[in-house]
């Protein structure tokens, strides 16, 4: 029997702590029988195991579990790197983010110099905060970039992002995707408006974001004032500006008409999506958007601002709708443009559902990841 090739990830956190990235290794790496994997990631929280197996993958969590394990993360994951490769032999490491991920497959390569490193681009983040991590980083902050033997970037906009900061090697576009036989869920509409109190002519509009500013979330608040009385906004999701979000709710006396309904499990998500007549999102930034992909793959036309990687899956009036960004106006308008056509929502609905079949399904996005590391191999 063929012994599998082993590959080491540096990834500054994993699953059960659920993000776009984390998701993406879960669904790629689970789908690559004939790869072993070990990954590092700092533990954050408590309750989590310091090391367990799962499928194809053995996780080491550094740290006690707090925040600040992810601080210290790069130098003891190359520290604990080390001594793995001395008894695994690993033939590639991969990096998640330009990031402490990034930081720690730096230190290896410094030491390892023959063994591969591939570098994986999901940030979303706005470039204010990518600037704040470039400045503490210093000289490290490029030669993340710079000696990475092979990157993959969610994004057009992430490859340019990349050839901005330093990269030299070949770029690849291997995007995030959706797991489409989940989201295809459509019963339990009636059970879930029922549960939110919810009337059956009421018009919903959905977010599954975080409660950031990047997100944009104060202008669709902003938007449904000026909407009719019978548009409701669900959000799901939680974060630091949610006690802003909810006083501007207040203050425009739309305490009513906005849900705040927290962190939803990932599972239930397709039940929300299910009873919704348009997702949105007014993001100031965005490595691709995952959000905005799994409400197309469940059927729901799309509105979003035209900015970072969001342009690659959104085609205004073909796939989606984009609105502007910082305008509540701008929001409102393309909500009722949308909502009061019912030829362009149907289209919308089609070419949303077909493009996600196509370029966005994990099957083919681990396929197109294990050439890429047969290749760097």
């Amino acid at each position: 029997m063929e012994e599998k090739r082993r590959i080491l990830i540096f990834s500054t956190a994993y699953l059960p702590l659920i993000g776009g990235a984390e998701i993406a290794v879960h669904e790629i790496t689970r789908r690559l029988d004939d790869f072993e994997f070990d990954l590092i990631c700092a533990r954050i929280k408590p309750e989590l195991p310091c090391n367990e197996k799962q499928g194809n993958m053995t996780i080491w969590r550094l740290g006690c579990g707090s925040l600040r394990d992810k601080f210290f993360f790069p130098w003891r994951a190359a520290r604990l790197a080390g001594k793995l490769h001395s008894q695994k032999r690993f033939e590639a490491v991969w990096a998640i983010m330009a990031s402490f991920g990034g930081l720690a497959a730096l230190f290896f390569k410094k030491k390892f110099r023959k063994t591969p490193y591939i570098l994986t681009l999901q940030e979303g983040d706005s470039n204010l905060h990518i600037f704040s991590r470039a400045v503490w980083l210093g000289p490290f902050w490029r030669q993340i970039f710079s000696k990475a033997d092979r990157l993959t970037a969610i994004s057009h906009y992430l490859k340019r992002f990349a050839k901005k900061h330093g990269a030299r090697s070949e770029i690849e576009i291997v995007p995030n995707g959706v797991d489409l036989r989940k989201f295809r869920i459509s019963n339990g509409e009636n059970q879930t408006r029922s549960k939110l109190g919810i009337g059956k002519d009421e018009k919903i509009i959905i977010t599954v974001s975080r409660l950031v500013k990047k997100n944009g979330l104060g202008d669709v608040i902003g938007a449904l004032a000026l909407l009719p009385e019978n548009y409701k906004f669900l959000v799901l999701g939680s974060g630091p500006l949610e006690k802003n979000l909810k006083f501007k709710a207040k203050k425009l006396e739309l305490e009513n008409r906005v849900l705040f309904l927290g962190d939803v499990a990932n599972k239930e998500i397709p039940t929300y999506l299910a009873i919704a007549d348009v997702f949105i999102r007014p993001s100031l930034s965005e490595g691709l958007g995952n959000s905005f992909l799994e409400a197309m793959a469940a059927g729901v036309p799309i509105i979003g601002t035209p900015v970072g990687g969001i342009p690659d899956f959104l085609k205004d009036r073909e796939t989606g709708i984009f609105c502007e960004v910082k305008n509540p106006k701008s929001v409102a308008e393309k909500i009722k443009l949308l909502l009061e056509n019912g030829d362009l929502k149907k289209k919308l609905i089609e070419n949303g559902k077909r493009i996600v079949e196509e370029r966005y399904n994990w099957d083919s996005i681990a396929l197109k990841m294990k050439e890429i590391f047969n290749k760097t191999i």
